[in-house]
Parts: structure tokens; C-alpha cells; sequence
């Protein structure tokens, strides 16, 4: 399978059903801008925050549970 045709498939996957989300994916799942979904993420001890290298995923049903418990942001 070619770059592209990877790159086609995985995009065809539904937000909603993806594992792992970069941080523009969790700023329109969310509505929340994604500078604060970055500072949100910068701490240590962050409970939906995944590092791929230098990449920052976001664990989309940890993010969801996070945002749940919150009264504010």
C-alpha cells in the first residue's frame, strides 16, 4: 500500500473513532482552542497527553473523561 493510500485510509476513520487524536483533531472534537488543549497537555503528570518523539497525541477517551470532571477550564 502507497503513502497516499495509507495517509486516504486513516483519514476516512471518524474522529469520534479514533484511538489517539493530534491536537487540531481534539480542538474541533472539543471546541476548545487548541493553544489550551497545549497548555493543558504541557504538565507532567497530564492524564490524556501521549508523546510519539516530540509529537503530542491526545488519548481521546481519557480527554473526554478529563473535560467531564471540569467546571472550568
Amino acid at each position: 500500500m502507497s503513502d497516499k493510500q495509507l495517509k486516504s485510509k486513516m483519514s476516512s476513520v471518524p474522529i469520534w473513532k479514533k484511538m489517539n487524536l493530534t491536537v487540531e483533531e481534539a480542538s474541533e472534537y472539543s471546541g476548545i482552542g487548541a493553544s489550551k488543549i497545549k497548555e493543558l497537555s504541557n504538565s507532567e503528570d497530564c492524564p490524556f497527553v501521549l508523546w510519539n518523539g516530540a509529537k503530542r497525541l491526545i488519548k481521546r477517551k481519557q480527554f473526554e473523561e478529563y473535560l467531564s470532571s471540569q467546571y472550568f477550564l
